[in-house]
This record gives C-alpha cells, structure tokens and sequence, in this order.
C-alpha cells in the first residue's frame, strides 16, 4: 500500500521551532517529487515547500517561510522532512506531506492538485 505518514506537530510559541516528518511506504521516497502543504482554518491548502525530482533540488519555499523552514530528506529512512524555526501565529495550520504521481516528475509548481498520495497530516500551533 503506498502512503505517506507525517508527525511532529504540536503546540509552540512564538518564535520557537518544530520538526515535521514524513515517512513513505510502499515506494521509494527519493524517486518521487515530494513536497510540504499546509491548510489554515477557513484557507486553501498552499505550498510551502517542494522539490523537483529531475534534479533533486528544493524548488520552492512559500515566501512568508523563506529563510525559517527547511526541507531535508533521508533516503536510508525513506523519510523526508519539514525544519521550521522562529515560528509565528500565521504558521497555525495542518501540515501535509504529498508525492507527485509519477517517478522522475519535477515539482509541479507546488500546486497541491499536482500531488496525488496525501497523508492524514500533523497539526501545527502556534500560539502563547
């Protein structure tokens, strides 16, 4: 069965940090772009942050996390994951953790109906 699964969401302050992760199964993580979503109350789902699967590289951060989130992968663990530091009240959301449909597809300019498999997301707080 292939899915993604995140965790690592909770309640933080303002200015503090969180880790998400992401763990694939049923597929290999590292042949599929994969990107980070998230979904506020009364919001569309957004990007924050994508790779490209052509070359491996992160092609998006949303401008608002630039500079404050990072996405990493581990391949040995099949798992990828979203850093996030100094956050603040507007990161509040649920965060999710997508893999395009295909192998080798680039990042789809990190719409969300670029991505197919979803996990059931991680809530993020942030609140004091």
């Amino acid at each position: 069965q292939v899915q993604v699964v995140e965790s690592g969401g909770g309640l933080v302050q303002p200015g503090g940090s969180l880790t998400l992760s992401c763990v694939a199964s049923g597929f290999t993580l590292d042949d599929y772009a994969i990107g980070w979503f998230r979904q506020a109350p009364g919001k569309e789902r957004e990007g924050v942050s994508c790779t490209s699967k052509i070359d491996g590289a992160v092609k998006y951060y949303l401008p608002s996390v630039k500079g404050r989130f990072t996405l990493s992968r581990n391949n040995t663990a099949n798992t990828v994951f979203l850093r996030m530091k100094n956050l603040n009240v507007s990161d509040t959301a649920i965060y999710y953790c997508a893999a395009r449909g295909r192998k080798g597809e680039g990042w789809g300019y990190c719409k969300p109906n670029e991505y197919t498999t979803w996990g059931q997301g991680t809530q993020v707080t942030v609140s004091s």
